[in-house]
């Protein structure tokens, strides 16, 4: 097994060797795609060479607002080109009923778009934020990531999340400890018909617990009933403050408050398709 030191280098090489030409990164503004567009710049920096670095933002309905505002000042941060695409996904009747294989469905989308844009600059180097611990989990979009010829610099070093958030404050990048905000969709149980109503109202429920205190929190939806995963230290601060939080999120239009005794997990709603796929990895 390589040493974080060792990953580090191969990372480096990686990315000068991709850096040779102006390069397209699928740019959402959190740690993954932050450390990859910092490192493209750093890389263009030590070869002296005087490229394009496009950081390629979508602006979809999956995701909340304040992710585009980070990924805009991330950009401006670095320099890049930083193109904004408008993307509704829930255009696509396949997709709006929150299928198994939505992730793939939506990444397919989003990428083919983003390669159309490499295109018309010119550009045929396109990556993206995909990390080693990303492999070992349910992660459909990840097939279509791989059909596209998108290339993945931070798996293919062997980057964990854990090794992207310390290269990442090495490097002094802003968003080093953001906490991930994955996809509003990935709030709904499978097979649930997703509605703009109801991905706003949980954006807005969970914007409420983050001013709260709560950095990390996910609010799943099942039906009537709304789930709040957030980290067992957490538990203590937020039952003090239980019947202040239930008012306000029924004010926003939920109904029955639950905490999830489990404590948070990233991707909860996938837990048995990991263990089938942990099992089916050993």
């Amino acid at each position: 097994m390589k040493t974080y030191e060792e990953k580090k280098r191969d990372l480096y090489e990686k990315m000068k060797e991709y850096t040779k030409e102006d390069i397209c990164i699928a740019f959402s503004g959190g740690v993954d795609s932050s450390l990859l567009l910092m490192l493209a710049k750093e890389c263009m920096k030590q070869q002296k060479k005087a490229g394009n670095i496009h950081a390629v933002t979508f602006h979809t309905v999956l995701h909340p607002p304040c992710d585009l505002e980070i990924a805009q000042k991330v950009a401006k941060e670095a320099g890049a080109v930083h193109k904004v695409v408008f993307v509704n996904e829930l255009e696509q009747e396949e997709i709006r009923f929150n299928p198994k294989d939505r992730c793939y469905l939506c990444k397919k989308t989003l990428f083919q778009k983003l390669l159309e844009y490499a295109k018309s600059q010119g550009i045929s180097v396109v990556m993206e934020g995909t990390n080693e611990d990303d492999l070992h989990v349910y992660r459909p979009g990840l097939r279509a990531i791989k059909e596209l010829g998108v290339f993945s610099p931070l798996a293919e070093a062997g980057f964990t999340k854990e090794e992207v958030r310390k290269l990442a404050e090495e490097l002094s990048v802003s968003v080093a400890s953001r906490p991930s905000t994955p996809c509003l969709a990935t709030r709904l149980p499978y097979g649930t018909e997703i509605k703009t109503e109801a991905l706003e109202k949980i954006a807005l429920g969970e914007e409420y617990l983050k001013k709260q205190g709560f950095s990390v929190v996910r609010i799943r939806l099942h039906g009537e009933i709304c789930r709040i995963e957030i980290p067992k230290a957490d538990f203590g601060a937020f039952l003090e403050k239980s019947q202040e939080i239930t008012e306000a999120l029924q004010k926003r239009g939920f109904q029955y408050i639950t905490l999830d005794i489990q404590g948070f997990r990233s991707g909860s709603m996938d837990e048995f398709r990991n263990e089938k796929l942990s099992r089916k990895n050993t």
